[in-house]
């Protein structure tokens, strides 16, 4: 009751000072806080990691048609290419794991590559025609989820993504962008010729969106020679992906072949590793060429597991691990004018440090991230809207 009185005198008495004209009224009022840390101030991007692939198999027009139905802005489709140069939705250049293709072709349609240094024997997409690509049907690729949809959708390519994306933004009335990865350069320069992969990209991005820092688009590779070729050829955004092999205990990077390094910078001798561009010189060199960063996410949050079952389920999993904290990559890329799109967030893996996964993603969104990747978009826009 005492701090109500003094509350309500308060009041009076500034009301009593302004109407006297006691007031500075040359004082400038103090400026609203932003809405959101990143860099624009506006909300965060939530995207389609291949698609609503936590619903629907990966890559295929109905896992991306749901993901622009529960609230995605972007929708990602990862590149390759068929035999003929056609650029398709795949995760991989090899087939088998999220594909029928096994059960089309036989063994003998199989080689072996080299793909990022690792010989792989598969079957590839360079292998087959965009026709023979045709009969294949998805399925998927995680054992923790359903097969129910396994063998019912094509295998889409990046012009078929991108009518769908136009299409469905029209019906829920907004823009969805797409945001297309480049999928081991390296591989498909040896196969195809240098920079013919990324060439044919900006022949149909260039026609339908134009050469524009506008546009609904980006483009993302873990290589770095590409982006730096495109920057050179288009306005549309960059994005430098970092990736790591896993977090150690303490909760620092594990840097382990092939995910140590850009594969081309293995190619051309170059000792700096992922974790290397993500120092303040690492970052100023990646701001010549790219207009953001996709950190794997463990970049930018420090967690530690330090045996406490935090969740009390009698067991000890990375969703234990103890929150240190913004790891300062955050900020320190804001500063550099550089976004910040970071991945994977899965409702039903990979919550390192988070058993809830809309706690999780509201956890990096207060951090100030540019965007999420997420396989469950309806739990991305879920956490965003409860901020």
């Amino acid at each position: 009751m005492r701090i109500r009185i003094r509350i309500l005198v308060a009041a009076a008495t500034l009301s009593l000072l302004q109407a006297c004209g006691g007031g500075d009224d040359d004082a400038t009022p103090a400026p609203a806080a932003a809405p959101y840390k990143t860099l624009s101030g506006a909300a965060p991007l939530v995207i389609g990691h291949r698609g609503a692939s936590g619903e629907l198999p990966e890559h295929t027009l109905a896992a991306y048609e749901r993901a622009i139905a529960r609230g995605a802005d972007f929708i990602e489709p990862d590149l390759v290419l068929t035999k003929d140069g056609v650029m398709i939705a795949r995760h991989e250049p090899m087939l088998d794991d999220t594909t029928d293709v096994a059960t089309q072709f036989d063994a003998s349609r199989k080689t072996t590559k080299l793909v990022d240094g690792v010989s792989t024997t598969a079957y590839f997409a360079s292998d087959f025609t965009l026709a023979e690509i045709r009969t294949l049907r998805a399925k998927q690729s995680r054992s923790t989820r359903s097969s129910a949809f396994d063998g019912l959708y094509e295998i889409p390519t990046l012009a078929e993504v991108i009518a769908l994306a136009q299409t469905e933004g029209a019906k829920v009335g907004r823009s969805v962008g797409i945001y297309p990865e480049i999928k081991h350069s390296t591989f498909h320069k040896g196969l195809f010729g240098a920079n013919v992969f990324e060439d044919k990209l900006l022949a149909t991005l260039h026609p339908i969106y134009g050469n524009s820092a506008s546009a609904p688009v980006f483009i993302q590779s873990f290589e770095v020679s590409n982006l730096q070729y495109l920057r050179t050829k288009t306005k549309i955004r960059l994005v430098q992906l970092i990736d790591a092999d896993d977090v150690k205990d303490d909760g620092s990077m594990s840097l382990v072949t092939p995910y140590r390094q850009p594969y081309d910078f293995v190619v051309s001798g170059d000792t700096r590793q992922f974790s290397d561009l993500l120092t303040s010189s690492g970052l100023d060199f990646v701001k010549t060429y790219a207009d953001a960063i996709g950190p794997w996410k463990p970049y930018l949050v420090k967690t530690v597991n330090d045996q406490v079952d935090r969740n009390g389920d009698g067991r000890i999993t990375i969703n234990d691990r103890r929150v240190d904290g913004s790891t300062g990559v955050i900020e320190m890329a804001h500063a550099k004018g550089l976004m910040v799109h970071t991945w994977t967030f899965r409702d039903d893996a990979s919550g390192y440090g988070f058993a809830d996964p809309k706690a999780e993603m509201q956890y990096y969104m207060k951090l100030g991230v540019d965007g999420v990747f997420t396989d469950f978009p309806a739990t991305g826009v879920a956490a965003l809207k409860g901020l």
